[in-house]
């Protein structure tokens, strides 16, 4: 069991590089209050480290290994998020009946259909070689405060004592399992190409949806009659990525259940409205000589925030930026020498399959 100390700094912009020891005796102006120091003790972090938290609420991890940073993360994740990201284990591995009751079994049906059930050892050797460490450090972590929780060392977060339901432990590999959260956008297109052919003919398609790189022809795969793909072909896909509603819970009445076109429809109209921009300016258009990065993903806006900031730094890692709270490291932001960002791009992400089954 090991220490960490967390400072929150109300009036302190983080610089990069900057180490610990400078941040715990950075000058403090004369009317400033002195920022609360507190010291924990987390079992399962290796090494002492520092957590600081600063006027924005950012936390800046400096660990003394790259597991422990994101030991951290993962445990500091939890302490801000724990309600966030629980949900979106439970949602994505079809446990939402288990905290919520029967209300949320269909749910958790279609999610689970949705889940990888492959080899975990063929899917982790996909991924970068330390992706495997990196994830089990990050969920210890989540599972380190979620222990405190549990032991009414840490607060349960009010949601949970307003659904009677408690916070569940990870494993690594839940991480990599959940495919419903994923932000693809082609099946409802390849649906609503199936009605428009059936309708009309595949060449028809082409009023609704421009094809590129240009040239490409639209053609019907051999013995498929587009006429058999039934209008609620999606009914489970769109119930396993649907976010979680508490209608069940709080006696509301429910929504009446909308017709498969009109789901079709409203997913469509929904996926339309997400898009990205990026823009690269070279260093000899900027008045500093360095080259800008602006990125924009256009991800919707929630409370609490799809994006989680953080800072991490240790031995080999030195980052900053925007990640997801339920996921490890950073997607959006710099190191010492360069940004990186990610941004939308409409590919062929999803197919739509039609089987032939024996009698």
């Amino acid at each position: 069991m090991k220490h960490v100390r967390r400072m929150r700094l109300a009036f302190l912009t983080l610089t990069i590089g900057l180490c610990a020891a400078q941040i715990a005796h950075a000058q403090i102006p004369p009317k400033a209050a002195s920022p609360p120091r507190e010291t924990w003790s987390i079992a399962g972090l290796g090494a002492p480290a520092d957590l600081v938290v600063d006027r924005w609420g950012v936390a800046h991890i400096f660990a003394a290994s790259e597991r422990d940073a994101f030991f951290l993360q993962g445990y500091n994740a939890a302490r801000d998020r724990l309600w966030q990201i629980d949900l979106w284990r439970k949602r994505g591995l079809g446990l939402l009946s288990k905290s919520f009751g029967p209300a949320y079994v269909e749910q958790d049906r279609a999610a689970r259909l949705f889940l990888y059930r492959g080899a975990m050892s063929k899917e982790w050797s996909s991924y970068a070689p330390d992706a495997h460490a990196i994830v089990d450090a990050f969920t210890a972590g989540i599972n380190a405060y979620v222990a405190e929780v549990r032991a009414g060392s840490k607060p349960l977060p009010i949601e949970f004592t307003l659904t009677n339901s408690q916070p569940e432990t990870w494993k690594s590999e839940d991480v990599l399992r959940i495919r419903s959260h994923a932000l693809v956008s082609n099946i409802t297109s390849e649906v609503a190409r199936a009605q428009v052919a059936c309708a009309a003919g595949i060449d028809a398609d082409l009023l609704r949806r421009k094809l590129e790189p240009v040239g490409h022809k639209l053609v019907i795969p051999t013995g498929l009659d587009p006429c058999d793909v039934p209008t609620d072909v999606l009914k489970d896909y769109l119930l396993a990525t649907k976010a979680v509603t508490f209608d069940a819970l709080t006696g509301e009445k429910q929504k009446a259940d909308l017709s498969p076109a009109s789901q079709l429809a409203s997913a469509i109209s929904a996926q339309m409205s997400e898009g990205s921009n990026n823009w690269i300016v070279a260093p000899s258009r900027t008045a500093t000589g360095r080259a800008l990065l602006a990125n924009d993903p256009h991800r919707t806006l929630g409370a609490p925030s799809l994006r989680y900031i953080v800072g991490l730094h240790a031995p080999g890692l030195d980052i900053v930026g925007a990640g997801e709270p339920a996921l490890p490291g950073v997607s959006i932001g710099h190191n010492a020498d360069i940004a990186f960002g990610i941004t939308i791009f409409p590919i062929d992400q999803e197919d739509l399959y039609v089987y032939q089954l024996k009698p």
